[in-house]
């Protein structure tokens, strides 16, 4: 066989394909399976988490759409082929590569879908190749979104009696371009009611609304606050929204905030859309300067002001102005905290191998144990579903075999994942049934309709308000969620750990 010779790679810093975003490890592992035979070894895998950011009792799937368009759009060019020959990649496996496309199947839960540990966020099955190169970008694109939607909907207040008008303004400290995009995207899925980040809502629509006003340099720039005020007012007079902490909120700001909307007054008698809007503050108490500028402004009948405060903001510093202190805040602007999930900042979705299809169309499971029982995943090819309690609320989620049925009124006995349950094996009859996972991709093709942003936020928001147990909504001590598996499950994870490490799962 004659040697091939290896072309330099050189870098470039412009160069974008989302396909290399890949641990390296991943090409290492498909190339020794391709070398060995394996090429169209049909695996299964899972993702999943194992427990809900922040201590919270409930989490927030997100990313299916961005992964979706992903996978339609899987490739690798001479430029990535090149650069894995010199990585040692072996010579049929590049040129496998460079006609490669996805055409395995992609299940998830529907995108804004609350959800659970230990429970499929996405379930792959895909040629060997397709199944394992993805992982990387799977994992990132998840478990990022998953993470700044669940938060965002604990900063807006969802399913709470605190419901509240939340901007998300956090690009500029976020970790990096992509980050600031995917982040107002995942925010308004779960609540926010618009972003700072002008590129986001031209990449995703009007759905994820670019809003913005003034900064402090804007009004420094002026020779006084108030020259500042009325150039923006007449350029602007349908959305005026005003600064007002640049030297001092009542000394300064508010007094010419006041002689501004006289001055629309006077200009538009005629036209009460031409009016100051809202007042931001950015700084100092900000409950107390929102009751003091409350106040103030109803004295003097501008009633219809809005009060918009900002400055490190997050769900708990605007809970506790909102109940200890009688804040008047009508809208909040929240920033690092929520683009980066600064209370958990991490969302722990993994990918593992559950199943290998075998040439008869049966699946043979697989299981990692580990010497951590925590850590032994649930085996074979699954579908989870949702059983519903008479008032509509998700009562449990129970992982079952891909082949099982769980149906209204009939019986069913599982076991309960959590070890410190009091009874771990139970028999329910479920009122209602939801089967969760839902197929996005199957042979490569899009089966599945994609809801627009805003029907996915609207689905976030009756599910937590509708569909969730209050319980698991409480900041602190949250109920947890039940997460069941069938008999059949629990058999096979049992047996499989028996067999691999000879312990008894019924520890996990």
């Amino acid at each position: 066989m004659a040697d091939y010779k290896v072309e330099p790679y050189l870098p470039d810093e412009d160069y974008d394909n989302p396909a290399m975003v890949t641990d390296f490890y991943e090409f290492t592992m498909a190339n020794c399976l391709f070398l060995h035979g394996f090429r169209d070894k049909t695996l299964v895998f899972d993702m999943f988490f194992r427990k809900n950011p922040g201590g919270s009792g409930y989490s927030v799937s997100c990313g299916q759409r961005k992964l979706a368009r992903f996978l339609l759009n899987y490739h690798f060019n001479d430029c990535d082929i090149r650069w894995l020959r010199t990585k040692g990649m072996s010579e049929a496996f590049c040129k496998y590569l460079r006609d490669y496309r996805w055409k395995g199947d992609m299940y998830a839960l529907p995108e804004g879908t609350v959800c659970y540990p230990n429970v499929q966020m996405v379930r792959i099955e895909c040629d060997m190749v397709g199944a394992i190169l993805i992982e990387t970008y799977l994992l990132q694109t998840m478990n990022f979104h998953s993470l700044i939607a669940t938060k965002a909907t604990k900063v807006v207040g969802l399913g709470t009696p605190h419901r509240r008008g939340v901007m998300e303004f956090g690009t500029r400290r976020a970790q990096g371009e992509s980050a600031g995009n995917d982040g107002a995207y995942s925010a308004i899925v779960g609540g926010c009611v618009g972003t700072a980040n002008c590129l986001a809502e031209m990449q995703y629509g009007a759905d994820v609304k670019a809003l913005g006003t003034v900064a402090h340099s804007f009004i420094e720039f002026f020779p006084t606050e108030y020259d500042a005020f009325k150039a923006f007012a007449d350029t602007y007079p349908d959305s005026v929204s005003l600064l007002l902490d640049t030297y001092s909120i009542f000394d300064s700001g508010l007094p010419n905030l006041i002689k501004l909307d006289d001055y629309l007054i006077q200009k538009y008698p005629n036209d009460p859309a031409k009016r100051v809007k809202s007042a931001r503050i950015d700084s100092g108490d900000l409950a107390r300067g929102s009751k003091k500028l409350r106040k103030a402004l109803d004295a003097v009948g501008k009633n219809y002001i809005k009060i918009v405060a900002s400055n490190g903001l997050d769900e708990k510093k605007m809970f506790d102005m909102e109940v200890y202190e009688g804040a008047k805040i009508d809208t909040y602007g929240v920033g690092e905290n929520l683009i980066t999930s600064a209370s958990d900042p991490v969302f722990g979705g993994v990918y593992k191998l559950v199943a290998v299809k075998n040439a008869d169309g049966t699946y043979t499971p697989k299981m990692k144990c580990s010497d951590t029982s925590a850590k032994a995943i649930i085996p074979g090819k699954k579908m989870a579903w949702r059983i519903f309690d008479a008032d509509g609320k998700g009562q449990a989620d129970i992982i079952a075999m891909e082949d099982e049925v769980i149906e209204p009124g009939k019986p069913i006995t599982v076991m309960n994942l959590d070890p410190e349950a009091t009874e771990r094996i139970i028999t329910l009859t479920p009122l209602k049934v939801e089967r969760l996972l839902v197929p996005y991709l199957v042979g490569g093709k899009l089966v599945a309709e994609l809801p627009t942003i805003a029907e996915k936020r609207a689905y976030v928001a009756d599910q937590l308000e509708h569909k969730v147990w209050e319980s698991e909504l409480r900041p602190e001590c949250p109920h947890k969620h039940y997460v069941d598996m069938t008999m059949a499950v629990a058999n096979c994870r049992h047996e499989m750990y028996e067999h691999l490490h000879g312990k008894v799962v019924s520890e996990i």
